[in-house]
C-alpha cells in the first residue's frame, strides 16, 4: 500500500519531484485528462477527498494516548515518534507523510475539477463548483492545523502557513511558499463561503460520502469556532441542528443495543444518520482502536479513563460503564490495555484473494450532529450565552449517558472544587493558556465542561490534539515500567513549538521549509 502512496505523493506533491499534474490526472476514476463535461467533473471530484486521515496522527500526539512501556512488543518506530512529538523520518499509512499527500492529492483533484467547469463554458456547473471548493477548503484546513501553529490574532500573521494550492500545476518544478496561518486561514474562509450557497445534494449518488449541505455547514462551524468568530460558529451549527437539535442526535442508546462486536457496531456508526460525512482511508485506525493487538504499547488506557476520559467525575456525578447508553469496551491483559469506542472499521481490501493481500483500509467520520452541537455550545460559552451553552450540552449529555442532566451552578461548584491537573495527580481540569481571553470563573468552568464532553465524545477521531493546541494545554507523557509504576518522561509545554507537527522530511529536502524546533 505504501508503493502506492508513494507513487500518488510522487506524482502529487507536487512536481516539487518534478512531475505535472496530467500525470495525475491519469490516475483518477475516468482515467481521463480531458475534463470537459458533467460526468467527467463528478466523477473527478470523487478523488476531492484526502485518501488518509489526520485522526491516527492528532490521536497520538494528544493526552489520550499512554507509552505502556519498552518491553510492550507491539508497536513500531513511527508510532513512538508520533507519540512523543519527535520529527517523524518513517512512512507509514497513518504518518504525516500520508496526510500530506492525502491532503494535496484531494487539492489537486479538486483544482483540476475547477479549470474543467471554468473551461466548459455556459453549463450550469454551480454545485460541482460548490463541492470543489469545499473539498479544496477542507483539505487545506487539516493540512494547516497538523502542520502549524493554531490560529490566533496575536501570532498568526508571522507563523508558517502550508502553501496554499489554488489552480492545477503545469510545470515541471514550481517553487513553493508556506505563507502564513492568518493568509491560509483567509483562503479557507473564502472558499467556504463561496461553496456554501452553491452545494446541492441532489447530485449525489452516494450522499454520505460527499460534502452535504449538513456536512458543509458542519464544516463551516468548526471553522470558525476554530477561527474564533464565535457567532458565525453558532450561526452555522444551528443550521445543521435545526430547531430540535435532539431529532438529528444519534440514537446513542439504540446503538448501544447493537451486537457488542466491532463490524455490526462501527456500521452501524457510520450508517447513523448523524454521521454527516464519511471518508474512506489507507489505515490502521480499525486495528488501533479496536480490540487488536496493534500499537498496544500505545494507546488509550484504562489509567486515562479512570482519570480523565471516559469514567472520570463529571458535574452530575460519577461516571462508569453502567452511565452510558453506548458503553465503551474495556480490553485488558498482558500487554494489552485498550478503553475503546467502536467508531472506525477494520477494512481489507483484497488485491489478489488467493494470495491473501491486499490494502488495509477503514471509514471515518469528520462530522457528525453530535460534535456540532459541542461546537454551538463552546461558541455560546465564548458569547456568555450560559443558558444556551448548558442547554445544548444537557441535550447533548442526556442522549449520551444517563441521569446526566446539570446546570450552570453545578458545574461552577464542581470545577471550583476541582484542582487543576498536574502531573503527579492527573484529572479533566486541565490548565488553560489559549491566545485569546477567557474570564475566571463561570467562562472558564463552562470551558472545561464544554471541553470534557468534547473529549469524550470524540475519541480516537484526533479533534482532542486540536483542543489542545487552541487551549495552549500542556501535555505529560505518562510511561508504565514493569510492575505498573507511572512516571512521566517528556511534556509538551502550553505553546511548544512541536505542537506544529514536523513537515514530511521529503518535502523538506525538496526545498520547503520546516517547522522550528
Amino acid at each position: 500500500m505504501k508503493n502506492n502512496k508513494k507513487i500518488l505523493f510522487t506524482i502529487f506533491f507536487l512536481s516539487l519531484f518534478a512531475v505535472s499534474c496530467n500525470d495525475f490526472l491519469d490516475e483518477l476514476p475516468d482515467n481521463r485528462t480531458e475534463v470537459d463535461n458533467q460526468n467527467k467533473i463528478r466523477k473527478l471530484l470523487v478523488s476531492a477527498y484526502p485518501s488518509t486521515g489526520e485522526d491516527v496522527v492528532a490521536e497520538m500526539s494528544s493526552d489520550n494516548f499512554q507509552d505502556l512501556g519498552d518491553t510492550n512488543p507491539d508497536w513500531e518506530r513511527v508510532h513512538k515518534q508520533m507519540v512523543y512529538w519527535e520529527d517523524v523520518t518513517e512512512t507509514d499509512n497513518d504518518g504525516p507523510d500520508s496526510v500530506w499527500e492525502g491532503c494535496y492529492g484531494a487539492i489537486a483533484a479538486a483544482n483540476q475539477a475547477l479549470e474543467g467547469i471554468n473551461s466548459v463554458g455556459d453549463v450550469d456547473f454551480s454545485a460541482e463548483r460548490g463541492e470543489a471548493l469545499i473539498t479544496r477548503a477542507y483539505a487545506h484546513f487539516i493540512l494547516v492545523n497538523v502542520f502549524s501553529k493554531h490560529y490566533n490574532e496575536q501570532t498568526s500573521d508571522s507563523d508558517l502557513g502550508i502553501p496554499y494550492l489554488e489552480a492545477p500545476e503545469i510545470s515541471l518544478n514550481p517553487q513553493y511558499e508556506r505563507g502564513t496561518v492568518k493568509d491560509v486561514y483567509e483562503k479557507i474562509n473564502k472558499d467556504i463561503e463561496e461553496a456554501l450557497p452553491l452545494i446541492r445534494d441532489d447530485i449525489y449518488d452516494v450522499p454520505k460520502y460527499h460534502f452535504t449541505s449538513k456536512a458543509a455547514y458542519a464544516f463551516a462551524a468548526r471553522f470558525n469556532l476554530y477561527y474564533q468568530n464565535w457567532e458565525k460558529a453558532r450561526t452555522y451549527a444551528s443550521v445543521v441542528l435545526t430547531q430540535n437539535p435532539l431529532s438529528v442526535l444519534r440514537d446513542w442508546a439504540a446503538q448501544g443495543l447493537v451486537n457488542r462486536d466491532q463490524d455490526p457496531l462501527t456500521n452501524a456508526y457510520i450508517n447513523d444518520n448523524s454521521s454527516l460525512l464519511n471518508v474512506t482511508s489507507a489505515s490502521n485506525a480499525g486495528l488501533i482502536f479496536g480490540p487488536y493487538r496493534v500499537v498496544t504499547r500505545f494507546n488509550h488506557t484504562r489509567n486515562i479513563a479512570d482519570t480523565e476520559t471516559m469514567y472520570a467525575p463529571l458535574p452530575f456525578g460519577n461516571v462508569s460503564s453502567a452511565n452510558y447508553n453506548y458503553r465503551p469496551s474495556n480490553y485488558s491483559a498482558s500487554n494489552f490495555d485498550k478503553v475503546v469506542y467502536f467508531k472506525m472499521p477494520y477494512l481489507f481490501e483484497y488485491t489478489d484473494a488467493v494470495a491473501k493481500i491486499g490494502f488495509r483500509r477503514t471509514v471515518y467520520v469528520p462530522f457528525t450532529t453530535d460534535e456540532t452541537l459541542l461546537v454551538r455550545a463552546e461558541a455560546n460559552v465564548m458569547l456568555k450565552q450560559y443558558g444556551d451553552a448548558i442547554n445544548d450540552l444537557n441535550t447533548w449529555t442526556r442522549n449520551f449517558f444517563r441521569n446526566s442532566e446539570t446546570t450552570v451552578a453545578d458545574v461552577n461548584t464542581f470545577y471550583d472544587g476541582l484542582a487543576y491537573s498536574s502531573e503527579d495527580v492527573p484529572n479533566q481540569k486541565k490548565t488553560l493558556a489559549p491566545k485569546f481571553t477567557i474570564e475566571a470563573g463561570t467562562q472558564e468552568n463552562m470551558i472545561h465542561y464544554t471541553l470534557q464532553c468534547r473529549r469524550i465524545l470524540t475519541i480516537h477521531e484526533g479533534l482532542r490534539w486540536f483542543d489542545i493546541k487552541r487551549y495552549g494545554i500542556t501535555v505529560p507523557r505518562y510511561k508504565s515500567d514493569l510492575v505498573g509504576n507511572i512516571s512521566v518522561v517528556d511534556v509538551l509545554k502550553a505553546d511548544d513549538a512541536r505542537k506544529a507537527i514536523q513537515l514530511p522530511k521529503d518535502v523538506i529536502s525538496a526545498g520547503l521549509t520546516p517547522n522550528p524546533r
